[in-house]
């Protein structure tokens, strides 16, 4: 854009911006909905111990299943091999074999389709002009995490398939921490390329109580990872106490006691609740601030949003353990904490406005 453009060829070019800004945006929200599809795959892949039924990494051809009676004996054969069938599953039929093979494979097919809804319109946005050169090396990072959890998704797999009958409890919230990475950074970029309404620079305290939030939420997903790997859900199945008590004996039963963090299925249970705790008390703290702050309206609606999406999840949870982790309780739980992640996000964005336009700034430049 020159200094001598009309008003009128400006205009034209902001309506264009305006318009490629919405298609990029609508894209970043279905990869983001895939994303969250994906969490709650792979949570009922893992609460239906599926994760171990495919023991080969394919990242190609894996996405055609078994086509054949001869195909599912050799996939059978395979996972026979691996302890998770010989100590625990000893005897098993070719059908409830064929029940866990196609939650994992789901979950795998769903990976490489995201991976595809995120290149292939990358790719067409980028060569007909409709990206800013601001998104260019954003989207390329979001393609990229894409690929490394494709890697870390096997890499986790593979802590199963040797000396142990399920994966490790580390390798599975950091595989599930990093879809939510990749959902909160996609639900990021769109929130920035919307419009928003409001006209004024938001207080100093809510932007910092805002980026704190967002980090929590992610910090107790990881807890909640570590719950879902250890089955930890149904080491205390009363509430408010735990086994009786405020605070279980059995919290510091290994030794060392950090161990205790990441091993102990009462203490990890434990920390999820306070975990739960503290996050609701911030983000009731958060909205009250907002609501006595000379913050705009929209930027106070979203903290009473946050606030209640807290309060579901937290019932939800307590359902959870309550009814002993029945698997659509569960699912729900997972469902509802990434919800709460872009609401999280979706605020704190929406506290530092849109993307500056392209186009008007070239005009004044």
């Amino acid at each position: 854009m020159t200094q001598t453009a009309t008003i009128a060829e400006v205009e034209d070019a902001l309506a264009r911006e305006r318009t490629n800004r919405a298609i990029v945006r609508y894209w970043l929200y279905l990869v983001c909905l895939m994303v969250l599809a994906m969490v709650v795959v792979g949570g009922a892949t893992r609460l239906t111990d599926s994760g171990l039924s495919i023991t080969e990494w394919k990242p190609i051809h894996g996405i055609v299943p078994p086509l054949s009676a001869a195909d599912w004996r050799e996939e059978f054969e395979k996972y026979r091999e691996i302890p998770e069938y010989q100590l625990q599953n000893k005897g098993m039929s070719l059908s409830a074999f064929q029940f866990i093979y196609w939650w994992e494979w789901t979950h795998r097919f769903l990976g490489r389709m995201i991976g595809f809804v995120v290149a292939l319109p990358l790719l067409f946005f980028w060569v007909t002009g409709r990206l800013e050169p601001r998104l260019r090396p954003r989207l390329l990072l979001l393609l990229a995490l894409g690929g490394l959890q494709g890697a870390v998704g096997w890499w986790m797999v593979k802590s199963g398939l040797v000396d142990r009958v399920d994966v490790s409890q580390y390798r599975l919230a950091i595989h599930l921490t990093l879809a939510c990475i990749i959902f909160a950074y996609g639900f990021w970029l769109a929130r920035g390329l919307a419009p928003h309404s409001t006209t004024r620079e938001a207080p100093p305290i809510l932007l910092a109580l805002a980026r704190l939030m967002a980090v929590l939420v992610l910090a107790q997903i990881f807890l909640g990872g570590l719950v879902a790997g250890l089955d930890a859900g149904l080491a205390a199945n009363d509430w408010p106490t735990m086994l009786g008590a405020w605070m279980p004996e059995a919290i510091g039963d290994l030794s060392p006691a950090w161990r205790n963090l990441f091993e102990n299925p009462i203490a990890v249970q434990f920390d999820h609740r306070i975990g739960a705790y503290l996050l609701l008390l911030l983000f009731g703290i958060q909205a009250v601030i907002a609501s006595r702050s000379e913050a705009e309206a929209p930027h106070k609606r979203r903290t009473l949003l946050v606030l209640a999406i807290a309060l579901l999840q937290a019932t939800i949870g307590i359902l959870t353990v309550l009814w002993e982790v029945p698997l659509a309780t569960a699912l729900l739980h997972q469902a509802v904490a990434v919800i709460l992640l872009g609401a999280a996000i979706a605020h704190w964005r929406g506290l530092k406005g849109s993307y500056p336009a392209v186009t008007a700034m070239e005009a004044r430049g």
